[in-house]
């Protein structure tokens, strides 16, 4: 029997469960094919494929893939960017009962080799332009078939033209190689028809890395299960079906892409419209043109889109929702963004959401009707959370900072290779069940409402108090000159470390030194004086992760870097 939550008050047409069929990625989408055959399931760059198309492509590359000798527990590196060849083949292979390791399709040579290596991959599918890269990679692992595909093989032949006229022409050309097989000759050869594997909804289906913000990345084990329960929750949070699309921005190698914008919009039968390469003109003339229900992604995004004037003059009366996620919300994006949607016919909010790969993506989120500032929202159906004190499994009182600590079914099973780590992470707690300790700092409130603070690695502690960056950087970005900031604890010998702010800043503004103490003198009439950033550096852009999140673990790096050099630093890092 499930245990009321205060948040349940506030689910409105939510189920507070979900009846979770026990079944694959693979089956899960065949139903949704079965449901509404005719309906769009994926549109790429103009392509359209219908549910009953897509499930068809699907089987066909899964008989292609069984062909080449892919079966039950091998695993396949998929490294491809938002593309149909990435999806169908994602659940091809979990037709065959193989697992599918999602890797960024711009990783560098060494990056392949390691990814291979961990995952211990017998086949991998990338785009031609990376033949050589992969080629080179392939020979230090136990990987020895390349599918390579070609951007242009789902584009119409106008499209197909403007790419090589573009791009295509650019890319080498691939030399006979044995250990190479092409996408076009997979999906139109002669293969044996192949049944369905036995695959339990248990067994491991995905594996998604963790950013690798300290050491190397960790392989994160993802079963049939934790996505097809992540997807369901979703697709009933936004109430998504049939007559919906969602624009599917953020890359498949992440969960938040690959969970929400793609595997989400097909567990409700939804069209998810893929965009395989971001920026924020794409975007806005996507927007424009499509009209998708949904928007989902991260500040930056936000942040650009606001600036954009295709989207500042688009109908936008087609949202059903905006939801962000992956980093935290600048107040100042978040109202200009509703501005913005306001005077162009729309009225949604840009509401938050919470969310980790080891739980596949978003598992929280600010209810469709309900606001509350500062909030990254309620738990989803069958999720549970709560705060603990730091370092221990004990609940801290409502209102007081500690740890978020997350339970349910879209929780991975753990970490690759990695028992001590996954040990950490995974924890029985007094109430016998299992609990992911995030590493993430938050709190809540009587109603059930969680307040994210930081990831527990961007904590700052200058003269022994906590200094939470997001704060400051919000005070940051009330200020009318300031575009883009980001806050570092930088060490230092009497402080332990003291804070430092990065900006850009908008156009006309000078970076000169009256700006850095005008900035300063903002902060310090805003926030304790400990809080308060002792210098700021001014730069032309700020460093970004693959995802687009503000890559604050560089600007540590660098600052380090620079330190050293100096001869004020000899810590390790």
């Amino acid at each position: 029997m499930q245990v009321k939550r205060p948040w349940f008050d506030h689910y409105a047409k939510v189920p507070h469960s979900i009846d979770y069929p026990s079944v694959t990625m693979y089956e899960a989408v065949m139903k949704s094919a079965k449901r509404v055959p005719d309906k769009i399931a994926w549109d790429f760059m103009g392509t359209l494929c219908t549910y009953n198309k897509f499930a068809e492509a699907i089987c066909l590359c899964a008989d292609g893939l069984a062909g080449l000798g892919l079966k039950k527990g091998d695993i396949i590196t998929i490294s491809m960017p938002t593309s149909p060849q990435g999806i169908i083949c994602f659940y091809a292979a979990n037709k065959l009962g193989a697992v599918a390791s999602m890797i960024h399709p711009l990783s560098t040579e060494n990056e392949i080799e390691f990814y291979l290596n961990i995952s211990n991959s017998s086949m991998a599918l990338t785009l031609d332009a990376f033949y050589g890269k992969f080629k080179a990679a392939m020979e230090k692992t136990r990987c020895k078939r390349l599918i390579l595909t070609r951007i242009g093989d789902y584009l119409s032949p106008v499209k197909q033209l403007g790419f090589w006229l573009t791009k295509g022409r650019k890319i080498p050309k691939v030399p006979r190689d044995s250990n190479i097989s092409w996408w076009q000759d997979l999906m139109n050869g002669s293969f044996p028809k192949q049944n369905k594997t036995q695959m339990e909804a248990h067994d491991t289906a995905v594996i998604l890395y963790s950013g690798g913000t300290t050491g190397k990345p960790k392989g994160i084990l993802l079963s049939n299960m934790n996505f097809i329960s992540q997807g369901m929750m979703v697709a009933a949070w936004g109430n998504l079906d049939e007559t919906d699309s969602i624009l599917a921005i953020l890359p498949i190698f992440h969960g938040f892409g690959l969970g929400v914008c793609v595997n989400a919009a097909f567990m409700g039968g939804a069209k998810s419209i893929l965009v395989p390469q971001f920026t924020p003109q794409i975007v806005a003339k996507l927007i424009r043109t499509k009209k998708p229900s949904f928007i989902i992604g991260v500040p930056t995004l936000y942040a650009a889109l606001n600036k954009n004037k295709d989207f500042r003059t688009a109908d936008l009366d087609c949202l059903k929702a905006a939801f962000c996620g992956a980093d935290t919300l600048p107040g100042v994006v978040k109202e200009e963004f509703e501005t913005i949607v306001r005077s162009r016919g729309g009225n949604v909010k840009l509401l938050e959401g919470y969310g980790l790969t080891e739980a596949v993506t978003a598992i929280m989120a600010m209810p469709m009707d309900t606001y509350r500032e500062n909030s990254i929202g309620v738990p989803f159906s069958d999720m549970d959370a709560k705060i603990v004190i730091q370092n221990t499994t004990k609940e801290a009182p409502l209102g007081e900072d500690g740890e978020i600590c997350i339970s349910g079914p879209a929780v991975m099973k753990g970490y690759l290779n990695q028992k001590e780590e996954t040990d950490k992470t995974l924890k029985i707690h007094g109430d016998g069940k299992t609990w992911l300790h995030t590493g993430d700092i938050a709190s809540q409130d009587a109603d059930g409402f969680f307040y994210f603070k930081l990831r527990q690695k961007r904590m700052i502690k200058s003269s022994g108090m906590n200094v939470y960056p997001a704060q400051v950087e919000d005070v940051l970005y009330l200020h009318p000159h300031v575009a883009e900031t980001c806050v570092i604890g930088v060490p230092d010998k009497e402080q332990v470390q003291r804070v430092k702010a990065f900006v850009v800043l908008k156009e006309g503004a000078f970076p000169d030194a009256a700006m850095e103490k005008e900035l300063i003198t903002h902060c310090q009439k805003n926030l304790i004086k400990w809080s308060c950033p002792r210098t700021i550096e001014f730069r032309l852009t700020l460093p970004t992760t693959l995802v687009g999140k503000v890559a604050f673990k560089t600007l540590e790096d660098q600052e380090i870097q620079t330190l050293r050099q100096r001869g004020e630093y000899t810590g390790d890092h």
